[in-house]
């Protein structure tokens, strides 16, 4: 039998960066986050998305805190539409910080954006980010699923990840490796992809309920960690 990764010591890659903004409006009691993505931002086949999660995580990790997150999620986007719904999904929100999740649809959709095309928007993205001074960034790549495995599309998905962590590290930003960890978990831990797909998905595209719990639950320490990386004032 598969063993936890929760008791399994499989984890996600620590951030580099420190979340400065974010961490200065949790000392201050009130902390806004937006999450603007695709089918694992928005929620598929009635499997309740991170987002979601991650909000009730967080309120457990920062008790006192008026946390909010806001989910900006549409699924089928690539990179160039989500950059497009920036201005009114995300800065007239004005959130302390956003994540991204980023990239698979270029690698799924035959027809897509070409890799060059999605790699752009997504350094135009982080610009427009950044350039807000007051936004912490975080950057979510692919799923490791079949679905992204296949002959086809095994190397875009790989140099598309390898690609997002090149921009954060540019940028100095952070980025959550759900590519790698969902690897770490089928490779290391012996997790099937019967237990890490949906059951319902017959693309094998998209998230189990236990693994959007798992992953969510790493995406809350990483950030508490983070916040606590901050310089205090």
């Amino acid at each position: 039998m598969a063993l936890d990764p929760l008791e399994f010591p499989v984890r996600a890659a620590p951030f580099e960066q420190p979340l400065t903004n974010f961490a200065h409006r949790v000392k201050g009691g009130q902390a806004r986050l937006v999450a603007i993505g695709s089918s694992t931002t928005a929620g598929e086949g009635g499997i309740a998305p991170y987002p979601q999660r991650l909000l009730s995580d967080l309120r457990i990790k920062f008790p006192n805190v008026a946390i909010e997150v806001i989910n900006r999620g549409v699924g089928g986007e690539d990179a160039r539409l989500e950059l497009n719904r920036f201005e009114h999904d995300v800065f007239d929100l004005k959130p302390d910080l956003v994540i991204w999740q980023v990239g698979t649809n270029s690698v799924w959709q035959s027809a897509g954006p070409s890799f060059e095309d999605t790699t752009q928007a997504i350094r135009e993205g982080v610009d427009r980010l950044l350039d807000a001074k007051q936004i912490d960034v975080i950057l979510m790549d692919l799923q490791y699923v079949p679905a992204l495995l296949t002959p086809a599309k095994a190397r875009k998905a790989s140099a598309m990840v390898e690609a997002i962590s090149q921009i954060a590290q540019e940028k100095r930003v952070n980025v959550f490796g759900r590519f790698a960890l969902m690897k770490r978990w089928h490779d290391v831990a012996e997790i099937s992809f019967d237990r890490t797909v949906d059951p319902g998905d017959d693309d094998r595209l998209h998230a189990s309920d236990w693994t959007t719990d798992k992953m969510t639950w790493q995406l809350t320490n990483a950030i508490v960690d983070a916040v606590n990386m901050a310089p205090r004032s």
